[in-house]
């Protein structure tokens, strides 16, 4: 099943999800549903809050980004309960995009490396560092299961110069190949 995805404005995408267990009902489809989804939309990652489940899930395949970022190469994996538990302080700035925030692309900051602790889709615990690229994509993710977006890094006067930007993603007034849910 492919679910539309929310927008910017939609009140899920600002709520810290709660954690899951092993009897979450339908845990396996939604997986399934959530990578063709994701495939669907033409994204590498796609949190569980962005199909308006606020659930600390999110899934990623780096893999289409692999030749302009080597460590992605093979990089698709299910986050379940994630806990970003340490940044560097290293920082560096690159351009972002976010399904739920289409054809809005800004230079964000973040820390180039970090430490994730987080159960897979049959609940084995894992504790990884990541760096580069994969470790934005994983920040990028794990901030929606945090109720955060993007343009929250972002400085008050740019994040001002948006508004009608983010006003026209609300109502909706977007040109995308994928559906979404608006307010």
């Amino acid at each position: 099943m492919i679910y539309p995805i929310f927008v910017y404005g939609q009140p899920v995408l600002r709520k810290v999800a709660s954690n899951i267990t092993p009897d979450y009902k339908g845990l396996d489809a939604l997986i399934e549903d959530m990578y063709q989804t994701m495939y669907k939309a033409e994204g590498i990652g796609l949190a569980a809050p962005q199909i308006g489940l606020p659930i600390r899930l999110f899934v990623v395949d780096g893999s289409p980004l692999a030749e302009d970022h080597p460590e992605l190469e093979n990089f698709k994996k299910v986050f379940i309960n994630a806990k970003i538990i340490e940044r560097n302080d290293t920082l560096e700035l690159e351009s972002e995009g976010c399904l739920s925030l289409p054809k809005l692309n800004e230079e964000v900051s973040r820390p180039t490396a970090i430490r994730i602790q987080y159960q897979d889709e049959n609940f084995n615990s894992y504790d990884e560092k990541y760096e580069g690229f994969a470790a934005r994509v994983l920040q990028h993710e794990y901030d929606h299961i945090e109720g955060k977006l993007f343009i929250d890094y972002l400085s008050p006067l740019r994040r001002r110069l948006l508004k009608s930007k983010l006003t026209s993603i609300t109502k909706g007034d977007v040109d995308i190949i994928y559906r979404i849910k608006t307010i």
